[in-house]
């Protein structure tokens, strides 16, 4: 460095290039690997401002999601249940030029939750690895991973889930443990 100081460990990993993983093979091996380490770091978050939590995931999610085209990946169509509303399932079937009837005989269906979901997995307008009802997807898919929403420290499982299935959700959690946990020194021994 021109100053001559040299830059602190926390400062170091901060600053440290890393790339953004989009393969979904390897995704899933290193969810696998750190499951447990996820679970602890979840517990760490918890104790954790709301705001604090939720400025980190939102200005890492910023930085990140743009990086990755959802529309290349489709997993989160293939292993994902979208819950529909109302709004949804009227949307979707104005763009189907069907009725809402129509829609739930064929699309639909009630989970053992009473939440209307899509009746097969994966969803049935995945076309490739995109989506073929695009415009009118339901909210829950313009949402996905739910990142940006506030109070997420309340979501937390759901993000750890998502970790494993969504490019996003993985880069923006490791970039957290970085973040918030590595760098201030909570390194795994084990």
């Amino acid at each position: 460095m021109a100053s001559g100081k040299s830059r602190s460990y926390t400062e170091e990993v901060k600053t440290m290039e890393r790339p953004i993983i989009t393969d979904l093979k390897l995704i899933d091996k290193l969810a696998k690997e750190r499951e447990d380490e996820n679970w602890r770091f979840r517990s760490y978050l918890k104790g954790c401002t709301t705001d604090e939590v939720d400025e980190v995931f939102h200005r890492l999610h910023d930085e990140i999601a743009p990086q990755i085209d959802c529309q290349k990946c489709g997993n989160c169509c293939r292993v994902m249940r979208p819950i529909l509303k109302e709004p949804d399932i009227k949307r979707l079937a104005d763009h189907l030029s069907v009725s809402n009837d129509e829609l739930e005989d064929q699309y639909l269906v009630e989970d053992e939750d009473n939440d209307i979901i899509f009746n097969a997995q994966p969803c049935p307008f995945l076309s490739g690895n995109s989506c073929s009802v695009y415009e009118a997807r339901p909210n829950d898919c313009r949402s996905y991973p739910h990142l940006h929403k506030k109070e997420i420290i309340r979501r937390l499982m759901g993000v750890v889930f998502n970790y494993s299935v969504c490019p996003i959700a993985f880069n923006v959690y490791e970039e957290m443990k970085v973040e918030m946990w590595f760098s201030r020194g909570y390194l795994d021994d084990d």
